[in-house]
């Protein structure tokens, strides 16, 4: 099916090559893929581009990583049969230093009329999937002309609103991570082991106005649609405030606050919603599960991430300051969430919380800055969820745990659509119960990654 999804869209833009121009070239009110897409959060509404009919933009990414890490751990030995084996199942995936699988997207951007932009990305190749497949599409529109009203035209001049299945816009750190192939933004490696970043079908409106910036959205709260266990889906409702200004030549201040709440769902996935995979293949992985399936880079695709599993009610907030004074950067994410998941499929008794910090000090080097040093501190803590043997046994409280990370990384941009990487990182765990895998465990060493945006 995802074949033939890919054929018939391929086919499509066949058909459109007869009206529409193909072209390489920027769209208006769209963040660029490669380098000058650097601390681009929203899209501007600055109306720099004339609608010249339909055009249709064809971008790509490509992603490669050279991976040297090690990983230990202390947990107690849990021992199994399999196949006339004896097993240890919190034994570590044996690694060594090596190629991870390349990931690559194709984007498509299309002008469908002045002030509207559809935006269609697909994996073509990713850690969880080996297969095509679509991330999210959505209509973005800054003008709304159709609608022969000068006032709504007015304000449009400062209104962006998106419809569509998206990437949500709760904080400021998604605008800063490696999305699959496309890693330009990310002066690091990895992304933040708490990883706030879904896709979701619903509609966002953004307010830009002098420096400040108002954003709301409601949207169905889960990574996929659905229609069953009408109980249990309620909307997801994302806010945003901040402002943003370049107070003079060499400095500029960014602020915002960010809120994500829902009051139930079947599986939510703010930070389940990286289906493309972290970097890190097979950190703190098992050698071994209970099922006896083979453990591989798909099968365990988010390695040295955690999701707090928060996955029936959420309320999550964060503040992401940035400065940028001449070559130096200081991105900050500051997070608390607080919710549920389900147990025996019922709610978990009481509210787990769980909060993060990440700073991020880059500094870019020459005056057209394509070198960069950067370092990165990332610590989450919260609590496991419960567990329970089954609907009459006790309920288990989990364990208070921390994670923290630290990165020192530099740079090149060989030239604005070619980024080169190098990072080292050192990620500790720390509170894991003896029978857990992760009890004691580190992880550390290098990764190199060369990345292509267009």
């Amino acid at each position: 099916m995802k074949k033939l999804t890919l054929s018939l869209g391929l086919l499509l833009g066949l058909s459109m090559s007869s009206f529409a121009q193909i072209t390489l070239s920027d769209l208006p009110y769209a963040r660029p893929y490669d380098k000058r897409g650097l601390n681009i959060f929203e899209t501007s509404k600055q109306d720099s581009i004339a609608y010249e009919g339909i055009k249709v933009r064809l971008g790509g990414g490509f992603a490669q990583q050279f991976q040297g890490l090690k990983h230990s751990n202390t947990a107690t030995a849990n021992m199994q049969q399999q196949g006339g084996n004896e097993v240890n199942l919190n034994q570590l995936m044996p690694i060594e230093n090596g190629f991870n699988l390349a990931s690559a997207n194709l984007n498509l951007d299309v002008a469908l009329a002045d002030g509207i932009r559809l935006n269609l990305v697909t994996y073509l190749s990713s850690r969880h999937h080996s297969e095509a497949w679509v991330k999210g599409g959505f209509i973005q529109v800054d003008k709304a002309e159709f609608l022969n009203s000068p006032l709504v035209d007015k304000l449009m001049e400062k209104l962006t609103v998106k419809v569509g299945h998206m990437e949500i816009n709760y904080g400021d750190a998604h605008y800063r991570r490696s999305d699959n192939a496309h890693a330009l933004q990310n002066p690091f490696v990895g992304n933040y082991i708490m990883d706030a970043f879904t896709t979701e079908i619903g509609a966002e409106v953004i307010l830009q106005h002098k420096g400040f910036l108002a954003v709301g959205s409601v949207t169905g709260g889960e990574i996929q649609g659905g229609i069953q266990n009408p109980d249990q889906r309620k909307p997801s409702y994302i806010g945003k405030l901040g402002y943003d200004s370049q107070l003079n030549e060499d400095l500029r201040v960014r602020l915002t606050g960010s809120v994500y709440t829902t009051a139930g769902s079947v599986r939510n996935t703010l930070y389940g919603g990286d289906r493309a995979g972290s970097r890190y293949f097979l950190v703190m992985d098992p050698a071994k599960i209970a099922s006896g399936v083979a453990v591989t880079p798909s099968t365990h695709f988010t390695s040295g991430h955690i999701n707090p599993g928060l996955t029936n009610s959420i309320t999550a907030m964060v503040i992401n300051p940035f400065i940028k004074f001449r070559g130096l950067e200081l991105f900050g994410n500051f997070e608390q969430a607080k919710g549920k998941g389900r147990l025996n499929g019922k709610d978990e008794p009481k509210d787990r919380t769980w909060n993060q910090i990440g700073t991020d000090l880059v500094y870019r080097i020459g005056a057209n800055e394509n070198l960069y040093i950067a370092g990165r501190y990332n610590r989450v803590s919260g609590t496991l969820a419960p567990t329970q043997a089954g609907p009459t046994a006790p309920i288990v409280a989990g364990d208070d745990i921390s994670i923290n990370r630290m990165q020192v990384g530099a740079g090149w941009f060989v030239t604005k659509n070619i980024l080169t990487k190098v990072e080292y990182v050192k990620q500790n765990y720390e509170g894991f119960a003896a029978k857990d895998i992760r009890n004691g465990g580190k992880f550390d060493g290098f990764m190199i990654e060369g990345a292509i945006s267009f």
